[in-house]
């Protein structure tokens, strides 16, 4: 598969973990706007950066080095109050998109991880 940027698998990664989310929420809320509040608390920077944490020591050389380059992409400053957590919400993306891309099985590993911690 031709090697895409590191923006471009985060920009996957957000689809594809809300997608995610929004599959395990739907079987567990029937009222649309708790759906929404619950969808849109798994989602935000703070958690993501969370699920990175969780994961870390887990993760092999090339995907530290993906997760690396993640938190180095330039973000506005006025776009984003906290610079951290949102580095690490876009490294956690990016890395659910180059699995997404690159490796199923192991994106199907991690999300069962988090599914565990999700129930």
């Amino acid at each position: 598969m031709e090697e895409i940027n590191i923006r471009s698998y985060a920009y996957i990664g957000d689809a594809v973990w809300e997608l995610y989310i929004r599959e395990q929420t739907v079987f567990k809320e029937y009222n649309a706007r708790e759906l929404h509040k619950k969808t849109t608390c798994f989602v935000k920077a703070s958690y993501q950066a969370g699920m990175l944490n969780l994961i870390e020591k887990e993760l092999t050389e090339e995907e530290h080095e993906i997760s690396r380059r993640a938190r180095n992409i330039e973000v506005p400053v006025a776009r984003r109050s906290n610079q951290v957590e949102y580095r690490h919400a876009t490294a956690f993306e990016a890395l659910i998109g180059w699995w997404y891309l690159n490796d199923k099985e192991r994106l199907e590993y991690i999300l069962k991880k988090f599914g565990e911690i999700y129930d």
